[in-house]
């Protein structure tokens, strides 16, 4: 049996490769919680960001111009498509929040929480506390502003002509948005590790 030919297999075979990995790397022999949770925040993080970008570089583009199209129309992109990337786009955000909040407590070793020193710019957590903002602000775009409307616009949801203009403004700002600070969030991200560019 091929693990490539379904999702879940090939999930588990690249676990498993990740595990080998580390045995072949040397194990310390001692849980390392930061990477746990880090290369967790990074797997769901890429995942997010991944839709997010998806979404706005190939996704809208692509309805608008399968809305001057008889055939098959935007109908196919918004009743199998749709639904299913904005399934994962909202629970991928959730978790890139939730493991990233792990993270931020594995690397705070002073008294007190690591989510604490980050949202106040505490020292040695101000590049990783403004990635933690700006994250923050984009998973309440995802589940207060975007997913509301994209339920509107794809019809789960009853609304008006007018309620759906709006919802899809509203939908667009917010992923834009989201897209214009994942920039500078995932200097954020990295910085804390690696440093500033310059």
């Amino acid at each position: 049996m091929n693990p490539l030919q379904n999702r879940i297999g090939t999930v588990i075979s690249g676990i498993v490769l990740a595990i080998i990995f580390i045995f072949m790397l040397g194990p310390t022999g001692t849980i390392n919680h930061l990477e746990f949770w880090v290369w967790l925040h990074v797997i769901v993080g890429i995942a997010w960001v991944g839709i997010l970008y998806y979404f706005n570089a190939i996704q809208v583009p692509a309805v608008g111009e399968a809305l001057a199209d008889e055939e098959p129309g935007p109908a196919a992109i918004n009743k199998y498509i749709a639904p299913r990337a904005l399934f994962w786009f909202r629970w991928a955000a959730l978790l890139t929040w939730i493991t990233g909040a792990m993270a931020l407590e594995s690397l705070h070793a002073a008294p007190g929480s690591g989510v604490v020193a980050a949202f106040i710019f505490a020292p040695g957590f101000t590049v990783i506390g403004m990635g933690a903002w700006l994250g923050t602000i984009m998973l309440f775009n995802v589940w207060i502003l975007i997913w509301p409307n994209q339920q509107k616009i794809l019809g789960m949801r009853e609304a008006s002509a007018e309620e759906i203009a709006k919802a899809k403004f509203v939908a667009l700002m917010a992923s834009r948005t989201n897209t214009l600070l994942s920039i500078p969030m995932l200097l954020g991200m990295t910085a804390q590790g690696h440093g500033l560019p310059f």
